[in-house]
């Protein structure tokens, strides 16, 4: 058994795909203060802005290194729904993403929130939020990847959530600590490895 080296200024995680092939039995939604609100075609910016604060902790960066023509392409399809989740006070603190771009299909593309609500049971309220979203007459199949860079819960939290898991990967990419599209501060359990500073 062999390691395989990641290039310098570079990460690697295993991603973990799970699928729902089956409309869950209707439960109560969980009691919660927070509440979704729709983001019509969002601003880029607001979009980005969001992303980051949800995202920065687990070293999201797919949306943040995209061009703005490729994102608005996704964030302003009739096909992709996007939520913001909003406190009490109306300060946007989490993000839902739904993408019914394939047809009879829902991606959970992005579900998260700031890490400050951990373990405070909005995670189950948010992902009953979503599926409740996701299973439309039409859909025949929910799904959703998380990786070993997210919350060290995500998985376990998807599969007690109804979700099977179908197929595993390892990504490699850039750093996105090293290009500045994250403060160099962001997910510190993940060490930064700066090439730069090796030499």
């Amino acid at each position: 058994m062999a390691l395989i080296a990641i290039k310098p200024g570079e990460i690697a995680a295993v991603v973990t795909s799970l699928e729902m092939l089956e409309r869950p039995r209707p439960r109560p939604l969980p009691d919660s203060p927070l509440r979704l609100v729709r983001w019509d075609r969002p601003a880029p910016d607001k979009y980005r802005a969001l992303f980051a604060r949800v995202g920065a902790p687990w070293l999201w960066f797919s949306r943040l290194v995209m061009d703005e023509q490729r994102l608005v392409a996704i964030i302003h399809d009739p096909g992709v729904e996007i939520f913001a989740v909003v406190d009490p006070r109306g300060i946007e603190i989490g993000l839902l993403e739904l993408d019914f771009r394939v047809a009879a299909t829902c991606e959970l593309s992005f579900v998260g929130l700031v890490p400050e609500l951990t373990g405070q049971g909005h995670g189950r309220w948010l992902i009953a939020q979503a599926l409740m979203r996701a299973w439309r007459r039409d859909v025949t199949r929910v799904w959703v990847h998380t990786c070993t860079l997210d919350h060290p819960h995500a998985l376990g939290f998807y599969r007690a959530s109804g979700f099977a898991p179908f197929a595993r990967a390892i990504e490699s990419f850039a750093d996105p600590r090293l290009s500045g599209h994250l403060p160099r501060d962001a997910a510190p359990q993940i060490p930064l490895l700066d090439p730069a500073s090796r030499r």
